[in-house]
C-alpha cells in the first residue's frame, strides 16, 4: 500500500506503518482531512447526479407530451396548433428556470447512497407523465374550441400559455419525491419559475405579440387555463407517489 503524499516530508525516524502514515501525532489530522474532502466530493457528485436526473425527467416527459399533443391536434385542426416562432419561444422560456436545476437543493434521501442511471425508469416516467401532459393538452383544446370558439390566433395563444405553464410547474413537482410543498426548491429555480410564469401571462399584451401571432385573450380564458394548470399539477403530484414507490 502506498503512503499518502504527506509522508514525503517526514524525517527518516517517522513510522510508516498503516496506523502512523502521517508521522508524528501532531500531523495525525492528515488522514481525517483526506476522508472529509473525499466525502464532500462524493456528496457533490450525488447532488449533481440527482439534479441532472430531474432535468432529464422533466424535459423528456414534456417533449413527448407536446409531440403527442401536436400529432393529435393535426388530426382535427385545419391550422397549425403553434407557429414555429411560438414553439421556439416556448422552448427558450421553459429553459430559463431549467438552469436553476443545476444548483437546486436536493432532498437528503436522494444523496444518502450512490445511484446509477436507470434507463427503464426514465423511459417509464417519460411515457407516463408525457401521456398525462398530453391529456391536459387535449382538455385545453376542448375548452378553447368548445367554450371559446377559438380561431387560429386565439387557439395558439391559449395553448401556448397552458403548455408553458404546465412545463414550468411540473419541474417543481418532479424535482422531489416528497409532496412538493414539503421540499423547498433552490432560490434560483423558484425565482426564475415565478418570473417566467408572470411573463407568460403578459406576453399577449407586449408590443411584439402580434408579430409572433398572439392575440389578447379574454380574462375568462386565462382563468380557464390557470384552472387546467392547477388540475394538472394536482394530477402529477398524485401520480408521482405511486410511480416512485418501490423504485428504490
Amino acid at each position: 500500500m502506498t503512503p499518502p503524499p504527506c509522508t514525503r516530508r517526514m524525517p527518516a525516524s517517522a513510522s510508516t506503518t498503516p496506523r502512523t502514515w502521517c508521522g508524528r501525532p501532531r500531523t495525525s489530522s492528515c488522514s481525517s482531512a483526506t476522508w472529509t474532502s473525499s466525502g464532500a466530493a462524493s456528496r457533490r457528485g450525488r447532488r449533481t447526479f440527482a439534479n441532472t436526473l430531474k432535468y432529464i425527467l422533466t424535459t423528456t416527459s414534456a417533449n413527448l407530451g407536446n409531440m403527442m399533443s401536436m400529432a393529435a391536434a393535426s388530426l382535427f385542426l385545419p391550422f397549425l396548433p403553434l407557429l414555429p416562432g411560438q414553439i421556439l419561444l416556448n422552448n427558450f422560456l421553459s429553459d430559463i428556470p431549467a438552469v436553476g436545476l443545476a444548483g437546486d437543493s436536493v432532498d437528503p434521501e436522494l444523496v444518502d447512497r450512490p445511484r446509477r442511471w436507470d434507463m427503464r425508469l426514465i423511459g417509464r416516467f417519460m411515457v407516463a407523465f408525457g401521456l398525462l401532459s398530453s391529456c391536459f393538452d387535449l382538455l385545453t383544446f376542448g375548452v378553447l374550441l368548445g367554450l371559446f370558439q377559438a380561431g387560429p390566433a386565439l387557439f395558439r395563444t391559449g395553448w401556448f400559455i397552458e403548455s408553458l405553464l404546465t412545463e414550468l410547474l411540473i419541474a417543481l413537482v418532479v424535482r422531489t419525491r416528497r409532496p412538493f410543498l414539503r421540499s423547498r426548491p433552490g432560490t434560483l429555480l423558484l425565482v426564475s419559475t415565478a418570473a417566467v410564469t408572470v411573463f407568460t401571462f403578459l406576453i399577449p399584451w407586449l408590443p411584439f405579440a402580434g408579430a409572433l401571432g398572439f392575440v389578447r385573450p379574454p380574462v375568462t380564458l386565462l382563468v380557464a387555463v390557470a384552472v387546467i394548470t392547477v388540475l394538472y399539477v394536482v394530477a402529477a403530484e398524485r401520480a408521482k407517489g405511486p410511480f416512485f414507490r418501490g423504485q428504490d
